[in-house]
């Protein structure tokens, strides 16, 4: 155990715990962004697998890892479409339709992945880009700003999506519609649209958290690689009490944990490998029973909008 406390391995748990922060961030705040509107969507899992076959796939084919990004947000946001059209238009079961597309999700990225590809191959993905100045600072200039572009951009999304949700008139629309989609309807805002707006925004995202997966951080693509990561994202928007900043929180002590228990295999410290596997979610269980006491939903989450309900 003493092995996990040197200088090397604390850093090192701080690096893979900033990268592997990534893909929860991206999909969980998209995710805020469809449940503040009023709209619980359980598909982000399916949203993921299908950005992570789509990045790969193009990157592979093109040779251009910007193209297969394009190919992944374009894809999440088309499964965010769908999802729209099911939940919003045609007033479904959220949960139900969400595990539904979940489901679609996993099993189109399968077929396509023995289709078109066969087995699992490798991609150079995106390289760690020092950043000037802070890069150069000892010990923590390594560990905290040599990652590549899409882990910058899930910790910049934090504080634009902050400001989005608060400071701007779509952000106010967004809080009316989650929150009293009939109010807002009679001021004049088109929930539909609204909660169409988010939806494909939330896809885009959980499309990009696929992609930095598939082209970024493990640079391959297999079925089901995602492995349950879209239902963690969901649960650490409400960790994170609707917020960015607290979903941020919650990614990276659960990623941190997970760097943990992956450190502990690499080290060989006498712990059960399924005691060590089991640790992040243990505490994502725990954390979320204690924040679901002390923090309030959209008033409307989950529940379908008709014009004219009072």
């Amino acid at each position: 155990m003493n092995s996990l406390f040197t200088l090397p391995v604390l850093l090192g748990i701080l690096y893979s715990g900033i990268r592997l922060a990534t893909p929860y961030l991206y999909a969980a705040i998209g995710e805020t962004f469809a449940q503040k509107s009023g709209v619980f969507n359980l598909g982000v899992e399916g949203m993921m697998l299908m950005g992570a076959y789509s990045a790969f796939f193009v990157g592979m084919k093109t040779g251009s890892l910007g193209l297969g990004l394009v190919a992944a947000i374009l894809t999440g946001g088309m499964m965010g479409l769908i999802m729209a059209v099911i939940s919003v238009s045609l007033k479904a079961e959220q949960g139900i339709s969400g595990i539904g597309l979940s489901l679609f999700g996993m099993g189109l990225s399968s077929l396509l992945f023995k289709v078109t590809l066969g087995s699992v191959l490798s991609i150079s993905g995106f390289q760690p880009i020092k950043i000037p100045l802070l890069g150069d600072i000892p010990i923590l200039g390594e560990t905290f700003f040599n990652h590549n572009i899409l882990v910058y951009g899930a910790f910049l999304l934090v504080p634009i999506a902050t400001w989005v949700l608060n400071k701007t008139t779509f952000g106010l629309k967004v809080h009316a519609a989650g929150q009293n989609p009939q109010a807002a309807d009679s001021l004049g805002v088109n929930v539909i649209l609204i909660r169409y707006t988010t939806l494909i925004i939330g896809g885009m995202l959980a499309g990009v958290a696929g992609a930095s997966l598939s082209i970024a951080l493990i640079n391959l693509f297999q079925e089901n690689m995602t492995s349950g990561m879209g239902y963690i994202a969901v649960a650490l928007v409400y960790f994170g009490g609707w917020r960015p900043f607290g979903v941020l929180g919650g990614a990276l002590l659960f990623s941190f944990v997970n760097a943990l228990q992956l450190w502990i295999q690499v080290k060989g410290v006498n712990l059960p490998y399924d005691i060590a596997v089991m640790m992040p979610y243990i505490l994502t269980i725990l954390a979320l029973a204690f924040a679901v006491q002390r923090t309030r939903q959209p008033a409307a989450l989950s529940k379908a909008f008709e014009r004219g309900e009072n």
